[in-house]
């Protein structure tokens, strides 16, 4: 007898449809899609039992749509599918994170994600706060260790992994002289996106050594600690 590919699917990502509180919202689990490598929210939506099963079967995430009462695979008409990468179940089993590439804009109306504002939205940016951001480094670091576990085909990490520290850094260091002469040249926004990719590279350069950007915020918190006691 063949395996059924679902069940196949089910046992390499780790969820498991029986394990899931079904019953709590009718049946259907709210499903947030995250992009796989950036961690960008991409949409919100609903999934039921087939529909879960068809996502691990097929690796293209699949919704049940309430408006339309059936399976919808994203992107069956556009072409802009989502291609499953992972899925994780929240603490309570009742809600379900996926993490899927996109192939092309996720929203309908042309934007990358669905949470993105119109262009004629408020000109006036709401304040950032600092923790979610530094929230989103832990996250960050979670999925490179990720990345250097599961070395998916396709990912630009996967890549730097397999090209070996040297390479990595080397990247780092590129990243650090374009960094430098971003800060001289007095373009936030240039200097913003090089400390990105900085930070991202040498996040990679850690897990590459078998460290992780954890220990060297440990390393900060202990230096703090240190020259606030003396």
């Amino acid at each position: 007898m063949s395996e059924d590919p679902g069940a196949a699917a089910v046992g390499r990502i780790g969820v498991f449809p029986e394990a899931l509180d079904w019953d709590k919202s009718g049946g259907l689990l709210p499903v947030v899609v995250q992009d796989a490598d950036n961690l960008r929210v991409l949409m919100l939506g609903y999934m039921d039992r087939d529909a879960l099963q068809a996502t691990l079967s097929r690796r293209l995430v699949t919704f049940y749509s309430r408006s339309k009462q059936r399976l919808w695979t994203k992107g069956e008409t556009s072409g802009h599918v989502l291609e499953l990468v992972d899925i994780q179940a929240d603490c309570d089993a009742d809600a379900l994170l996926v993490l899927a590439r996109p192939h092309g804009p996720t929203c309908h109306l042309q934007r990358p994600s669905c949470f993105e504002a119109a262009p004629h939205a408020a000109a006036v940016p709401p304040p950032r706060t600092l923790e979610p951001d530094i929230g989103f480094l832990a996250q960050l670091d979670e999925l490179v260790a990720r990345r250097e576990r599961e070395r998916p085909q396709g990912s630009y990490t996967t890549k730097l992994f397999e090209a070996g520290v040297r390479r990595i850094a080397q990247k780092v260091g590129e990243e650090g002289v374009e960094t430098a002469l971003a800060g001289v040249a007095q373009n936030d926004e240039q200097l913003l996106g090089e400390v990105a990719d900085l930070v991202y590279h040498t996040t990679v350069l850690l897990h590459a050594r078998r460290l992780s950007l954890a220990d060297a915020v440990a390393v900060l918190e202990e230096r703090h600690a240190q020259r606030a006691g003396g």
